[in-house]
């Protein structure tokens, strides 16, 4: 089974972030592979420098770091979402697969449960 979580939402004022991340972790111990994409508004969970102590919000973006260690991953990035939000690869802090959307479709279709955060 390929599981895919999805993230969607930016990284500060709600909890999706950490939520999606310990899932992910989570589904490791089950699936035989965890997916995991950065689409539209997303894509900022990813993006490095942040300083959320400013607002009084934890960092959670470093702790992404490990799902290398879980064999979480791939990391998909879609391309036009970064662009359009001004970032490169190089601003993200994990190596990503950018994806265009016919090919974010078709990983898509092959993942089995879904969750969206």
């Amino acid at each position: 089974m390929i599981a895919a979580v999805i993230f969607q939402s930016p990284p500060h004022g709600t909890a999706g972030g950490r939520e999606g991340l310990d899932a992910a972790l989570a589904l490791s111990a089950f699936a035989r592979r965890v997916d995991v994409y950065f689409l539209g508004d997303g894509v900022y969970q990813l993006k490095g420098g942040q300083e959320p102590a400013g607002i009084l919000s934890r960092d959670h973006a470093r702790t992404f770091g490990v799902l290398p260690l879980y064999d979480v991953g791939p990391v998909h990035v879609l391309a036009r979402d970064l662009a359009a939000r001004g970032l490169r690869a190089e601003d993200l802090i994990l190596p990503c697969r950018l994806l265009e959307p016919e090919e974010l479709r078709a990983l898509l279709g092959q993942a089995g449960p879904k969750l969206v955060f």
